[in-house]
């Protein structure tokens, strides 16, 4: 049985997908690098997201990264406003009122999901919020900890090869939504436990 869930946030609550593209690629302009379509953005995005920047020869580091994408994002995201998933604070409450446990252990900074959690109703509905997360896979045992986890009641709902492989590490499940960053196919070359098209088959998995 399933009594707890960790969520990343973009790309599984939110749809910020366009926004954070092209972000990336004003900072690829600014750094002397070509732009890519999102499309390609989708098939070669990575986490840790400086395995991204590395596969194209970026010269930045973590910290450089973080000053000058923050700035860029904010900016950007004014034309460009994220969204919560269509009926994705329904399937949540279902959750809650459930009685599942859900925490957020996300890369996107923790103003942004605190932010967002205001804007788009959805205070009240996590237990914990863990932003500014660069390598999930160093913290999820010190999360699964903290929050009293059992590993095997616990389920890691990603839209990245990180958090499935992150999810394995620590002895969850894993799951991945093929509505976020990372295409399908890509997906599926890391086995998670299930591959997840719509919210409906998320509570079907969570619920039955």
């Amino acid at each position: 049985m399933i009594r707890n869930i960790i969520f990343d946030w973009s790309g599984v609550i939110v749809d910020d997908l366009v926004a954070v593209h092209k972000t990336t690629m004003l900072l690829f302009k600014e750094l002397g690098a070509e732009e890519i379509s999102l499309e390609e953005f989708r098939k070669e995005w990575e986490q840790p997201y400086m395995l991204f920047y590395n596969k194209y020869n970026i010269p930045i580091d973590l910290e450089k990264e973080n000053i000058l994408f923050k700035p860029l994002y904010k900016s950007v995201s004014l034309k460009y406003p994220s969204k919560p998933y269509s009926s994705v604070r329904e399937t949540l409450k279902r959750f809650k009122k459930s009685g599942i446990n859900m925490i957020v252990l996300s890369s996107n900074a923790e103003e942004n999901i605190l932010e967002e959690v205001e804007r788009f109703d959805l205070f009240g509905l996590f237990d914990e919020i863990n932003g500014g997360v660069h390598d999930k896979a160093e913290v999820i045992h010190e999360t699964i900890e903290r929050n009293d986890f059992n590993p095997k009641e616990t389920i890691f709902i990603g839209d990245t090869i990180h958090e499935v492989e992150s999810g394995k590490k620590a002895g969850t499940l894993s799951a991945a939504v093929t509505w976020g960053y990372q295409i399908e196919d890509k997906l599926k070359s890391v086995s998670p436990d299930f591959i997840i098209h719509n919210l409906k088959e998320l509570e079907s998995i969570i619920l039955n």
